[in-house]
């Protein structure tokens, strides 16, 4: 049994937010922003969240696949900027669809959660749990971001990915192999804090917290981390990196691609990127970029892509797939 993607859909709220627009509420500029990490705009919500923007792309995967809502089994969605800590994105989006015959939960793995989501929506078709799903990753960092921190603040966008999977018992497409890793001793080097440090015995509210970020450490770890994941991937496949046509990574950094292509010795012919327009998204990078690719129709039958990310936790995750 195989995991076969067969529709995507992305949504980005409609206020584009430029470097200029930023270097007037903080001490940065267009060319400080540009040079350092590739992006020119980003989108911010002005008002709707999490589940309204999982919501639009969920619409627009399953127009893509043909799929009614009420035709999907299980729902996962990858968030950690949910509207709520309970209920859960996937329930909410699930309400919103009508797809009243599937079951919804949420993972939290930051940048690396669009991975993590699929990985275990493959593990579970190929148990043959579940035959329809939809994964999703969505954030809208824009609300956890301090804004007068010009470190954090230039780096993130709102938005969000969804793809719709299938079970398939032939064939070559699909899902080939998947690895994730964590590191929890350097979880402090990418945090923010929940509502959770106050009540009444300590006599404190419980206000939410920032993004706190060691840029160079995060750096340093993706450099390093995703590359090695990439070839245990590829080697464990058997499939030698020309064979891949695009390595489809998490928009964090363009200086970072950069950086894993070389470790890599590829081309950044075959590393797409769209963080110029829409910033750091999160766990939503991934499948805005891989919808874009699809319906640009630059993914055709056969094709082999890499789908790699990195994020809190720390962690990171690769998976190779057929399209």
């Amino acid at each position: 049994m195989k995991t076969v993607i067969i529709g995507t859909g992305s949504f980005a709220p409609p206020r584009v937010v430029t470097n200029d627009d930023l270097a007037e509420i903080v001490d940065t500029s267009d060319e400080w922003i540009r040079t350092r990490t590739g992006i020119v705009q980003r989108r911010i919500s002005e008002g709707p969240g999490t589940t309204w923007m999982a919501a639009e792309a969920a619409k627009r995967a399953l127009e893509d696949a043909g799929v009614r809502p009420e035709e999907i089994d299980i729902i996962i969605a990858a968030t950690t900027t949910a509207d709520y800590c309970f209920p859960s994105t996937a329930c909410e989006v699930q309400g919103i669809l009508g797809a009243g015959n599937a079951v919804g939960y949420d993972v939290s793995a930051a940048c690396s959660g669009f991975i993590f989501a699929l990985h275990t929506m493959d593990a579970l078709i190929k148990t043959g749990t579940y035959g329809t799903g939809l994964v999703i990753g969505a954030d809208n960092l824009s609300k956890t971001v301090d804004w007068s921190d010009r470190s954090t603040c230039v780096l993130f966008g709102d938005g969000a990915g969804a793809a719709v999977v299938k079970a398939c018992e032939s064939g070559d497409r699909g899902v080939i192999c998947s690895q994730l890793g964590s590191d929890g001793s350097k979880a402090s080097v990418l945090t923010c804090q929940a509502r959770s440090m106050g009540n009444f015995l300590t006599e404190s509210r419980p206000e939410p917290g920032y993004i706190a970020m060691e840029g160079q450490e995060v750096f340093k770890f993706a450099v390093k981390k995703v590359p090695e994941c990439v070839d245990s991937l590829l080697r464990d496949a058997g499939t030698d990196i020309d064979e891949v046509k695009y390595l489809v990574l998490h928009q964090a950094n363009y200086r970072i691609c950069e950086s894993i292509a070389r470790r890599l010795k590829i081309s950044m012919d075959k590393i797409p990127m769209n963080i110029d327009r829409y910033g750091n998204t999160s766990g939503a990078t991934i499948p805005i970029l891989l919808d874009e690719l699809n319906r640009q129709g630059k993914l055709c039958r056969g094709d082999k892509v890499v789908l790699a990310g990195f994020g809190a936790g720390l962690t990171w995750g690769a998976m190779l797939v057929q399209w």
